[in-house]
């Protein structure tokens, strides 16, 4: 089995599995896999749960379409957003997600996510418990596509982050790899919850316990 058909079962595999998670239902988010100069993205405005090895993308890093899909599909809104992760970051995979929590979390005033003293924090490369996590937060815009160079700003703003949230909108998360991608993706949005429930339960999430 080759490698491009190796990543993109695995794609398809995963859209399945965050589909589960609620985060890219409703055709909504996205998911693209980097494999040296390769790159494999699904495509827009479709059932995630239902893709297919055969539905898949491939481009090169510029986001030159390599292969194109049979079919009436259409390349997704979020490439210019998936290859700056590659390119800024040196990501390998990169997940779009429309969670509520991560949604919910960028209802806060300003232009910031933090929280501090929280064990997730952990699962985020170069974070530990003691360490403040901020993520930065950009202005939702119209299409997709527009989001792209605050995207990258952010990227280089904010070195130490692994996800730039989208105020009423989703979350972009990415990592090394698919494996640390996906464990990025499921820490942040425990944190993005957690921070939720704790100013409705009265506490600052952004505050160390005393003590």
């Amino acid at each position: 089995m080759s490698s491009e058909t190796n990543a993109k079962e695995l794609l398809c595999e995963l859209c399945r599995h965050f589909y589960q998670q609620g985060w890219v239902s409703g055709t909504g988010g996205g998911i693209s896999l980097r494999e040296g100069d390769r790159v494999f993205m699904a495509p827009s405005g479709v059932q995630k749960e239902r893709i297919q090895p055969e539905h898949v993308y491939e481009l090169d890093t510029s986001g030159e379409v390599r292969k194109a899909p049979d079919g009436d599909f259409k390349l997704s809104a979020c490439a210019p957003l998936f290859l700056h992760a590659f390119n800024l970051r040196g990501a390998g995979a990169v997940i779009h997600s429309h969670s509520v929590h991560a949604m919910l979390a960028t209802l806060v005033e300003g232009d910031e996510f933090r929280v501090t003293h929280l064990e997730m924090m952990k699962g985020i490369r170069d974070h530990g418990y003691h360490d403040e996590l901020v993520v930065p937060i950009l202005e939702n815009t119209a299409h997709e596509c527009d989001l792209a160079d605050a995207l990258a700003d952010a990227m280089v703003r904010y070195p130490k982050t692994q996800a730039v949230l989208v105020r009423r909108h989703g979350v972009y998360v990415w990592g090394r790899d698919w494996v640390e991608a996906k464990t990025h993706a499921e820490c942040y949005d425990y944190l993005f919850e957690a921070a939720v429930k704790m100013r409705l339960l009265g506490f600052d999430p952004a505050r160390a316990p005393e003590g």
